[in-house]
């Protein structure tokens, strides 16, 4: 089983914005989406994410997950409701929802919460709450729909150095049993923690398949215009390390 995309498309007017003639991966698994600004990884997860048109097929274990399976978190996040935490998480489940909340569901989002650290945050207002603690709230709401197929736009962009490595560890579990599509500008976090990398450039697929494959630095030194080094660190994994900036014309 695999997740297939076969001439897939995205145009805007007259513009084609993403064109992959064909992309195969795993059905599992912790995915990086990567690429320099523009380089369409947004125009691609909203496409699978189905709130942008596409054309051309796509197709995860033969099929694709109804609306209800997939969890997608864009990358503007900014909520400004006067709702609690555990409300917000709660309307993850708004297709199944009645008039009353039962019991049940009041455990399942209490576990969410505690699973992501955010159980002291419970009865807190969403609109004061910081970027960061948003961020992390919205990522439970996701996953408390317990997505077959999971999509975040950076999903670490607004958090911290602890709760980036708590989130992608808590990420990586969850790969297990699901597929997980993150875009991530950090190419040191995405050599750490993503079993496949999706590198796009210019709106097409430069290359995608095992991350320890795709993260090379004469691939990526010409897509992002820089001189860079891939260094190890006292584990053996690898940290990518941008030197200087290069004009795009080299």
């Amino acid at each position: 089983m695999s997740l297939v995309l076969e001439n897939f498309t995205v145009d805007a007017g007259r513009r084609r914005l993403l064109r992959i003639e064909k992309l195969e991966l795993p059905s599992t698994g912790l995915v990086a989406v990567i690429g320099p600004n523009g380089a369409g990884k947004s125009t691609l997860l909203k496409a699978l994410a189905g709130v942008q048109r596409h054309g051309g097929s796509k197709a995860l274990d033969q099929n694709w997950p109804a609306p209800e399976r997939i969890g997608f978190m864009p990358q503007d996040f900014t909520v400004k409701a006067a709702m609690s935490v555990a409300e917000c998480v709660l309307l993850g489940r708004r297709e199944r929802l009645g008039w009353r909340i039962t019991a049940r569901e009041r455990a399942e989002v209490a576990q969410m919460l505690e699973m992501l650290n955010l159980s002291h945050l419970a009865d807190h207002r969403m609109d004061r709450l910081s970027g960061g603690q948003q961020q992390r709230v919205l990522l439970a709401q996701r996953l408390i729909r317990n997505p077959r197929l999971l999509i975040l736009d950076e999903p670490t962009s607004a958090l911290d150095l602890h709760h980036q490595l708590e989130v992608l560890d808590q990420l990586q579990r969850l790969a297990q049993t699901r597929l997980v599509l993150a875009a991530l500008h950090d190419l040191t976090l995405a050599a750490r923690y993503a079993d496949q990398t999706v590198f796009l450039e210019t709106g097409r697929l430069a290359v995608a398949g095992p991350t320890s494959q795709v993260l090379r630095s004469p691939c990526l030194d010409r897509a992002y215009h820089i001189a860079s080094e891939i260094l190890l660190d006292r584990d053996g994994g690898s940290v990518f390390v941008a030197h200087q900036a290069r004009s795009p014309k080299c």
